[in-house]
């Protein structure tokens, strides 16, 4: 018989696999082996278990509290589905354990996942996550005196009134294009009449949920500090209206036309479960390493420190750092190592060009609810055109782009190795000046384009990255990627 744990790994971000393989008993047997490392750890304070809106999640998550509190764990929930960040937040504001969210993010809703933070929130380091597989087993319940119990507790309005806190301390002030004077003052009142801080009055703002778990909470918190807000997809769907609740440009046509049209001086989308961001300007999507780069830029302007970003993240950032002195730290991809790194070299700003970002003063995890606080405030000081055409003058164009490679996950290796020994000279007829290991291969070619390679950490396909000064370099480049990498799929 085949042994049910046999099928749970912990890759980039977690476990996550289909319904017919992610069953009950399997979350049951993670949640054991999770409780059975936080007993090695010696932890003894309460544990949150979120959940997402997928509609097998909240189920899922109720096996969870219930392993755990026979486990002598207290298990805290949240009154309903919410951000993955709004759980990690409240683990370190209440110096809990950690946190098991049942989540499976981007993916279609034929998924779903389960991820285990610690209590510093920052994702599950490779030494955690082994040693939770280390410890899958068949729950095993203490003696019913020493059982834990279920509390159900509001984590999304103290976690909210935190970022909006942390935003406005980055010291971001409206700008005259948000809205007239007259209609200024008129939102700077009745802003300080609601107790807060951070103003956006006169900024409105088309919020995509995408049927996710930002519903309810990332526009709230936008009106809440004075932004007109409109809203797209935030109502609950089992089916995320027939897409993966991914943020891409594919998935974000409504959003990119609406805010296109006039009705909105900028668009933001969360993920399924609110941890990454994705945005809208009146010059259409705006590409995830450009709202990274004009981002920590607008930070810079009243704060310093130096960015971590993943080896798949542009070399904007570099620029931007190099331009204010400061330093740029490249990570695999993965947050966990951004999360890691951002904490080693105290860094301003993290992140990675798939939309999950975090910054100075806030828990090192992927926030979507806090990163659209701060590109509101960051458009409402400056619109985020203008920064864009900004650094493109200084810095010059970027233009980045991405496709995937059905691989299974048993072949990853294989390919890996076998691309070792076929490493071309040059990309594309442009030779290769160097090339970087640190997750795939990274070819660094002598014009400053680069391709990578690298094996995505949670589903069974390859990564084939480019990055280039205009879209037919970038087009060249990922059609030798994937000549390069078809043969040996």
């Amino acid at each position: 018989m085949t042994n049910p744990t046999d099928a749970i790994h912990f890759g980039t971000d977690g476990w996550r696999a289909t319904l017919d393989t992610f069953t009950d008993e399997r979350v049951r047997i993670v949640a054991q082996g999770v409780a059975d490392y936080l007993r090695e750890e010696g932890a003894d304070a309460p544990v949150i278990v979120g959940y997402d809106a997928r509609p097998s999640s909240p189920g899922f998550a109720e096996s969870v509290a219930d392993v755990l509190i026979k486990n002598g764990f207290d298990a805290v929930l949240p009154e309903r589905d919410c951000p993955t960040p709004t759980a990690v937040w409240n683990v370190v504001d209440r110096d809990y354990s950690g946190a098991v969210v049942l989540s499976a993010s981007h993916n279609p809703p034929e998924y779903n996942g389960i991820k285990y933070f610690p209590d510093d929130g920052a994702p599950a380091m490779p030494e955690v996550t082994d040693r939770i597989e280390a410890n899958l087993r068949e729950p095993e319940a203490l003696p019913e005196a020493d059982h834990g119990v279920v509390v159900r507790d509001d984590l999304v309005t103290p976690h909210v009134e935190a970022v909006t806190e942390l935003v406005e301390s980055f010291g971001f002030t409206r700008g005259t294009s948000a809205a007239s004077s007259s209609e200024a003052r008129a939102g700077s009142d009745a802003t300080r009449e609601r107790g807060s801080k951070l103003d956006l009055s006169g900024l409105t703002v088309a919020y995509d949920a995408m049927h996710g778990s930002g519903r309810g909470v990332t526009g709230e918190a936008l009106e809440a500090a004075g932004a007109t807000v409109d809203r797209i997809r935030c109502e609950t769907d089992p089916e995320f209206g027939g897409s993966a609740p991914e943020p891409t440009k594919e998935n974000l046509q409504e959003l990119v036309d609406y805010v296109r049209s006039g009705k909105a001086d900028l668009g933001i989308a969360n993920d399924g479960d609110a941890d990454r961001i994705a945005v809208a300007t009146p010059g259409g999507y705006l590409d995830e390493n450009l709202f990274f780069a004009a981002t920590y830029d607008a930070l810079l302007e009243h704060n310093n420190g130096p960015a971590v970003r993943t080896v798949s993240t542009t070399f904007m950032i570099d620029r931007v750092a190099n331009a204010h002195g400061e330093e740029v730290v490249e990570t695999a991809v993965g947050f966990k190592w951004v999360a890691d790194a951002m904490g080693t070299h105290d860094a301003l700003m993290g992140g990675e060009e798939s939309g999950g970002f975090s910054v100075k003063g806030h828990v090192r995890e992927k926030d979507g609810v806090l990163m659209a606080l701060l590109a509101a405030a960051v458009e409402a000081a400056e619109p985020y055109v203008q920064r864009v055409e900004k650094l493109e003058d200084e810095h010059g164009a970027i233009v980045a782009d991405k496709v995937s490679l059905d691989c299974p996950d048993s072949e990853k290796a294989r390919v890996l190795a076998e691309l070792e020994d076929v490493i071309p000279d040059e990309v594309a007829g442009v030779p290769v000046d160097r090339t970087v290991t640190l997750d795939g291969f990274k070819l660094l070619c002598e014009d400053g384009s680069w391709l990578l390679v690298r094996p995505s950490g949670t589903e069974p396909k390859l990564r084939v990255y480019a990055e280039a000064d205009s879209q037919d370099r970038v087009e060249a480049v990922l059609d030798a990627g994937r000549d390069l990498v078809g043969p040996l799929v």
